[in-house]
């Protein structure tokens, strides 16, 4: 690992002035960043920690739904988030082990984009909007590709804020030695129609299945999906699961997070 200096502000607008330093690379849970620096993949001169931020931490309903603090670990949205929203609260107890889960936050994971993390199936499938320190960006634009988000320079995530769905459930097949989703479906059910959120299967990250989203707002069961097909064209291929496999996968997972969430 490079040597770095380490900046701790206490305030977002201190936190927006360390990052627009050269080489300066905002730490918030630290799990990718921290071994990528030790790897000497990534070399940033400065890391600017966004975790003693107390007004990017902490789980509360508000106008719009649920915000959720980008600083908020893992371990505590499962615990805060269940009163209001279950399935995210489900969906952030199975990530990794208790150590990742101590550490990790959600800012972190959706500024990563890693196409087989949790989080950003529960933000795309429940049509939440990402507020960073310059602006609110709608999920459906906030995601764009393997580890490529609409953020900016100098830009980093301060709260996700989630509406809260009729019914909701997210349900993944484990990569067992990762535990990162080999592919996960999140399930949510508004008024307006159903969302279906798919990571860990496809090529360019998290994706929206939108043939199942059609056919769950006609029918919210799980025999609405028998039809349906998803192409696995599209689809991750590796040792650990063919592109057919994945595509599967996509459409057995999503009959299940419909079964769970009715």
């Amino acid at each position: 690992m490079h040597n770095f200096d380490f900046a701790k502000p206490s305030t977002i607008a201190d936190a927006a002035k360390a990052l627009a330093a050269d080489g300066a690379q905002a730490l918030s849970g630290g799990q990718t960043l921290i071994p990528t620096m030790k790897q000497r993949l990534a070399q940033p001169t400065v890391l600017v920690s966004l975790t003693g931020i107390k007004e990017m931490q902490g789980v509360c309903m508000g106008d719009g739904g649920l915000h959720v603090g980008a600083a908020t670990p893992h371990a505590v949205v499962a615990k805060e988030a269940r009163a209001h929203y279950p399935a995210l609260a489900d969906l952030a107890g199975g990530i990794g082990d208790p150590a990742v889960r101590s550490r990790g936050t959600i800012g972190g994971s959706i500024a990563n984009n890693d196409p087989a993390a949790c989080y950003p199936s529960a933000v795309l499938a429940s049509g939440a909007t990402v507020v960073t320190n310059k602006r609110k960006i709608a999920a459906d634009d906030y995601f764009q590709g393997l580890f490529t988000t609409a953020l900016e320079d100098g830009e980093f995530v301060t709260s996700v804020i989630f509406p809260i769905p009729q019914k909701a459930a997210y349900v993944k097949f484990n990569q067992p030695a990762s535990r990162f989703a080999l592919t996960g479906v999140f399930v949510a059910k508004f008024a307006s129609g159903v969302r279906v959120a798919v990571t860990g299967a496809g090529n360019d990250g998290v994706f929206r299945w939108a043939e199942a989203e059609r056919a769950l707002s006609a029918d919210f069961s799980a025999s609405a999906l028998s039809g349906l097909s998803v192409d696995p064209a599209g689809m991750i291929s590796d040792l650990h699961g063919s592109a057919a496999y994945r595509a599967n996968l996509v459409k057995v997972l999503t009959g299940r997070a419909v079964t769970a969430a009715g």
